[in-house]
């Protein structure tokens, strides 16, 4: 089904606002309609850059979408006034010398958020745990000082989190791990509007999307999800008071269940195996119970490839994908990137614990968004992108190797 375009900003604020008198002038900004009605879709965009080194391309393509997807408006929406959060996912690495980030592309990033600032935003807030502690982008830094946004700086003492000062708490819904999770300000504050970009590419629980990405929101060392019981029953003595008293035993009941439910791959001998798994997940969902997001999106115009031992080095999907909703968003970037989500437990257990209705790709509506509007589409009508994960690997297998056993949705259910 065509959608007929509306309500495009196109060229900005300038052309909404010329003519005007003061009183006129836009004092809201919000997403373009059809991404509000439609809260559980997704949307991808096909990008065209030529590579990972065109870097106008990329912010062309950010300034492209930005302007599409955000506009101004008159009366209705958020105001102007709100301070924006911004969490992308930064990893800057080093190759031959040379700082190169494989994180969210810092020029598609640019294009962004010029587009937030053409509606008449002005508060930016960049939070980042990791960032400045291990990973470093001038290109990034570069970004924010020419746009005003106030780069949080992440690290705190113990004896902050004894005063609980300079985070923000909050309290997840039927917690497993976390009691209470802190936040960087100004997360959870009323006049915020939260924005999610995460990066398509692999890691030990399959790939790091829209859900995984929002780890880096959490007040270092709590966004510290992957270390299984030695970030849990070992925490520093001043995070074990937000650390639920009947975690081992309750996180020991959901691994047995789950067990006898068949979950694939649970007999892995994998670093990162089923017990990790375990409580990453429910980590993860206790920390996006107490979240409210605007956006999720997940930029994967390129991608890196991670099997040091494969030839073919990185890819050029060319899209980028947003939605709503996190969970959906990331079901669809799990089967684009040639896995079977079934098989990627985390949103079962998110279905299970009543975060996300669905934990099958087939049943999210997914659009196109072109430059005259969304158009929907069928899932098979975008090529898929093999991304090999280290997730739970089977004896004998490469340790990086697909999740793509064959899984019925339509016999398993929760």
């Amino acid at each position: 089904m065509d959608v007929p375009r509306r309500g495009f900003l196109g060229a900005g604020l300038a052309a909404l606002t010329a003519g005007m008198s003061r009183a006129e002038a836009p004092r809201y900004f919000d997403l373009h309609p059809f991404i509000r009605a439609n809260p559980k879709a997704v949307f991808i965009r096909r990008t065209k850059v030529a590579g990972r080194l065109d870097f106008a391309g990329m912010r062309r393509e950010g300034l492209h979408l930005g302007r599409r997807i955000f506009e101004a408006r008159l009366d209705g929406g958020v105001p102007l006034t709100h301070r924006v959060v911004l969490k992308p996912n930064v990893l800057t690495v080093r190759e031959n010398g040379a700082q190169v980030n494989w994180g969210t592309d810092a020029d598609f990033y640019d294009g962004l958020l010029t587009a937030l600032h053409e509606t008449g935003l002005r508060r930016f807030h960049y939070v980042e745990a990791n960032y400045r502690s291990s990973r470093w982008s001038e290109k990034y830094d570069s970004v924010h000082e020419r746009l005003g946004v106030d780069v949080l700086e992440p690290q705190r003492r113990a004896a902050h989190y004894k005063r609980e000062e300079g985070m923000n708490w909050a309290k997840p819904e039927d917690a497993v791990v976390y009691g209470r999770v802190p936040h960087y300000p100004p997360i959870h504050e009323r006049d915020t509007w939260l924005f999610n970009i995460a990066k398509w590419r692999s890691h030990g629980m399959c790939l790091t999307q829209a859900c995984k990405n929002a780890q880096g929101l959490a007040v270092w060392p709590f966004q510290r999800f992957c270390p299984g019981w030695a970030m849990v029953t070992g925490v520093p003595d001043f995070m074990k008071p937000f650390i639920q008293k009947d975690v081992v035993a309750r996180v020991g009941r959901y691994l047995e269940s789950h067990k006898r439910m068949g979950y694939g791959r649970y007999a892995s001998e994998a670093d990162l195996g089923p017990e990790r798994q375990e409580i990453w997940a429910h980590k993860t969902c206790d920390h996006l119970s107490t979240l409210r997001f605007g956006l999720h999106m997940v930029e994967a115009i390129y991608a890196k490839n991670e099997d040091p031992a494969d030839p073919v080095r990185e890819y050029l999907p060319n899209f980028v994908m947003f939605a709503k909703d996190p969970f959906r968003l990331d079901l669809v970037g799990l089967w684009l990137g040639g896995h079977e989500p079934g098989n990627v437990h985390f949103y079962r257990i998110a279905k299970e614990r009543g975060l996300s209705d669905t934990f099958s790709p087939w049943e999210v509506e997914v659009y196109e968004w072109t430059d005259e509007g969304p158009v929907r589409r069928r899932l098979t009508d975008f090529p898929r992108t093999m991304l090999k994960t280290y997730y739970l690997q089977k004896p004998g297998e490469p340790v990086y190797h697909m999740v793509d056993e064959r899984f019925d949705y339509d016999k398993v259910k929760l």
